[in-house]
């Protein structure tokens, strides 16, 4: 397994959870509690905490290619619905 992680520092990081979780849910299965999201892709799974200092993000795929592809959907999404802040590329880091 291949793994990755990233750090989205927002103040808003309750509300982004919220909208991915709600976003995906039509599409594939969710899990979300109260602070947390898991999103189960074809392609692999992501992880998102959302905290005082932002949103916390881990994937986990079988592969390389499968990685940056759940890597790359959650990102797109994430800076589609975060556009006001005017933020960059993610700063991925592979784990493990």
């Amino acid at each position: 397994m291949r793994e990755a992680k990233t750090h989205f520092a927002t103040e808003n990081g309750q509300k982004y959870l919220a909208q991915l979780c709600k976003h995906f849910a039509h599409k594939i299965d969710v899990i979300q509690t109260d602070d947390r999201g898991e999103l189960k892709f074809s392609c692999g799974t992501g992880y998102l905490q959302a905290r005082a200092d932002g949103l916390h993000i881990r994937v986990l795929s079988p592969d390389e290619t499968n990685l940056a592809d759940t890597k790359s959907v959650v990102e797109d999404h994430l800076l589609r619905f975060a556009f006001r802040e005017n933020t960059g590329p993610l700063d991925w880091q592979p784990t493990g």
